[in-house]
């Protein structure tokens, strides 16, 4: 498996939870809210366990105990902020902590319909055979409500409001009617215990299609904030690149001191565009952990596939510069004054990696211009 859902790769910890969990599980959840706590957040020596759970999501305890209070009071949880907060990854591990399932996922766009909620029909076995529960092809969601899991939305406001209406029904009558198929029995799915849902939404999204508020009052929200604590955010970088390292097979040690320069330079320029008056002095890039996450992985593996196998600061820095110059000329713009105002300051005050770091970022910024 390219990349296999958090059920699958932590089996070996949520079989051993399961196995010591005493508390009282909600519905038909596999793990009780305490356990899900600890299989998110990792174990503290004040849990008891006689083995390690290691920490999967980084961010304040009080969201994700929100989180799962919500979940376990049949109400729908959607978790909004900016891009690269780690919401999707936050619902996974919620998913599959709470049904081992984490799979039944919606991505919302503006081609998402109706049908890719509640069910569509494989047109051939309805010429065929005419329309049945056999010729019905499930959404994600519907099937989420038969197994009595948690369904997935990824990217809510991305849908548009038809959908979005469509999804006030399902999370109010907790069923779907099918008309097609007349009257009876099997013209109904009604969601079984444990059924919920977690959307989750982009605060930059705004405008694009607003949640209604008959369906914001469907959803406790949960706001996830931009990690601004460096010691947070490098523990989350780490986190991902041990991840990112094992899955390429790739040996390579990344040095404190330029794990340091890049948290450095992406809190820098989350500085400059704070204090930016305009668009156009702003950098395209959102300036999330996730992007600092894929600069990383980028100067990795260029330091694999054509260098010696070492990161290297010049490396770092052509990386980032690739990375976050999206627009020219105003993004190239904004990263030479960065260079120019900061890093070379910086370099001659601190010395160290600053230096390599300041020539990698100039060579990059003069190839793209």
């Amino acid at each position: 498996m390219l990349r296999a859902p958090a059920e699958t790769k932590y089996a070996e910890e949520l079989d051993y939870l399961e196995s010591i969990d005493q508390g009282h599980k909600p519905f038909s959840w596999r793990l009780s809210p305490r356990m899900v706590r600890i299989f998110v957040l990792g174990s503290e020596r004040s849990d008891g366990l006689d083995r390690e759970i290691p920490q999967k999501w980084f961010g304040d305890r009080s969201f994700v105990e929100r989180s799962i209070v919500t979940l376990a009071s049949d109400r729908g949880l959607l978790l909004i902020g900016d891009p690269g907060t780690g919401k999707s990854w936050l619902a996974e591990l919620l998913a599959a902590a709470i049904c081992r399932n984490s799979t039944m996922v919606v991505q919302g766009t503006a081609g998402t319909t109706e049908d890719h909620i509640k069910y569509s029909w494989n047109v051939s076995m309805v010429i065929a055979k005419g329309q049945s529960r056999e010729s019905m092809i499930p959404s994600p969601i519907m099937t989420a409500m038969e197994k009595g899991v948690i369904g997935r939305f990824e990217e809510l406001t991305r849908s548009t409001s038809d959908v979005q209406d469509a999804l006030i029904s399902i999370l109010s009558e907790k069923y779907v009617s099918i008309p097609e198929l007349g009257e009876g029995e099997d013209n109904i799915v009604f969601a079984q215990p444990g059924f919920s849902i977690i959307a989750t939404a982009n605060s930059r999204d705004r405008g694009v299609n607003d949640l209604s508020s008959a369906l914001k009052r469907r959803f406790n929200f949960v706001r996830i904030p931009v990690v601004t604590n460096k010691k947070s955010e490098a523990e989350i970088v780490r986190f991902r690149t041990t991840e990112l390292l094992r899955r390429h097979q790739i040996d390579l040690d990344v040095p404190p001191t330029l794990l340091d320069i890049l948290l450095q330079s992406f809190a820098d320029l989350r500085a400059g565009a704070a204090s930016a008056t305009s668009d156009d002095q702003k950098l395209e890039s959102a300036l999330s952990t996730a992007e600092q996450i894929g600069v990383l992985e980028d100067a990795i593996l260029h330091s694999q596939f054509f260098g010696d196998s070492t990161l290297r600061a010049a490396t770092l820095a052509s990386s980032l510069v690739g990375s976050l110059a999206r627009r020219t000329p105003e993004d190239l713009a904004i990263l030479n004054k960065y260079w120019h105002g900061v890093v070379e300051p910086r370099s001659k005050k601190d010395g160290g990696e600053w230096p390599e770091f300041l020539e990698g970022g100039r060579q990059a910024i003069a190839t793209l211009s």
